[in-house]
């Protein structure tokens, strides 16, 4: 089946409503640990609700969108994004400069510092499976670092966790994030990063997406996630490759993927990523909102977030990374996903909403959106 569904014509791309400027500061190559905190301290909006824990992804179709973002020259720069490891593999395609995770969940934040002490701790990906399900790895026949993923998948698929591992591992992702990112865990931190990192034991590979406290349900698995595939049949998870792997740890290691509490049409979060890429001469590369502007519809607050938009660096190639949900089935979702991912121009995004164009969520992602390509 075709990935290139009918779509409206892209329109002659306007100028950016907040270019870059010459800037004071260079873009950083890394982060000290102390200016890693404050940046999370100091961007952070105090935390919201929403109704999941969102251990996981749940977009199956999250690659169908790599090839294209290539192919629009969708590199380096800053990446925004928001939700859990998804983030990663976007990371791992896009080479960013830089990168902000923006969740109006602060138990969202305590789980990236989490995935970044794993990170930390674990050079190679048997090593980072290991530690994220405190699983032991074999003693006779060692993983390879570049074992291949499906090979990892069905050994930590039938290992069992141990309770011993669990609470020397906790001890230490606590110990690192406290000492070594220097980041202050008060008593409902502690309490978060151990409820998160306990489902993680508890389930293995078949952790999901949550909705208010249920039990995955229909939400595809990690396992299931991890084993997704771009549109041409080839797996592209930040875990399946060791190129990949290394990038991501590698800008963790360099305190470049910055988490932050933060609603999307929020006053300052925001606004504050906006100031600090700026500052720096850096511009939006990608934005993965994931479906948040649904809700951000449902709630009245949609013409804040496209405030926010305006307040961020873009360039011509700035691009909006969606997953399109909603009871309507849009025209780009392929058979067996419940969700379709798309691209949209985030300049054409501005010109759209100040024309009056989006006067609901379905205009939205029917507008001027961009599909992958097989």
């Amino acid at each position: 089946t075709s990935a290139v569904w009918a779509q409206a014509p892209t329109p002659a791309t306007p100028k950016a409503p907040q270019p870059a400027t010459k800037a004071t500061e260079k873009a950083p190559e890394s982060l000290s640990a102390a200016e890693f905190s404050r940046l999370i301290r100091e961007t952070s909006e105090d935390g919201g609700y929403f109704r999941s824990d969102n251990f996981t992804s749940n977009e199956t179709s999250y690659l169908h969108v790599v090839d294209k973002l290539r192919q629009l020259g969708a590199t380096g720069g800053a990446y925004i994004g928001v939700g859990p490891e998804q983030n990663f593999t976007y990371i791992a395609k896009i080479r960013p400069q830089i990168a902000f995770i923006i969740d109006i969940r602060r138990q969202a934040v305590i789980q990236h510092l989490m995935y970044k002490a794993v990170f930390h701790l674990s050079p190679t990906r048997p090593q980072f499976l290991a530690r994220l399900f405190s699983k032991p790895l074999p003693k006779e026949k060692p993983f390879s670092a570049d074992a291949p993923i499906n090979e990892l998948l069905t050994y930590f698929d039938k290992t069992e966790s141990d309770e011993k591992t669990y609470a020397a591992n906790l001890a230490e992702i606590r110990k690192t994030i406290q000492e070594d990112f220097q980041f202050p865990l008060n008593e409902r931190d502690q309490t978060s990063l151990e409820y998160v990192y306990k489902n993680f034991r508890q389930d293995g590979l078949t952790i999901a997406y949550r909705m208010d406290g249920s039990w995955g349900g229909y939400f595809p698995s990690l396992k299931e996630i991890i084993e997704c595939t771009d549109l041409n049949g080839k797996q592209g998870n930040f875990l399946a490759s060791v190129d990949d792997y290394d990038f991501v740890r590698g800008m963790h290691r360099k305190n470049l993927i910055i988490p932050v509490v933060g609603d999307f049409a929020g006053s300052k979060a925001l606004s504050a990523i906006g100031d600090y890429l700026r500052k720096h001469n850096l511009t939006v590369t990608a934005y993965y909102t994931s479906n948040v502007e649904q809700y951000l519809f449902s709630n009245d607050v949609f013409a804040d977030f496209a405030s926010n938009i305006k307040k961020l660096p873009l360039t011509e190639k700035s691009l909006f990374i969606r997953a399109v949900a909603g009871r309507m089935p849009h025209p780009a979702r392929l058979p067996g996903h419940r969700l379709a991912t798309l691209l949209q121009l985030m300049n054409v995004f501005v010109k759209d909403f100040d024309a009056g164009t989006y006067s609901g969520y379905n205009e939205l992602v029917f507008t001027h959106y961009i599909t992958g390509e097989k």
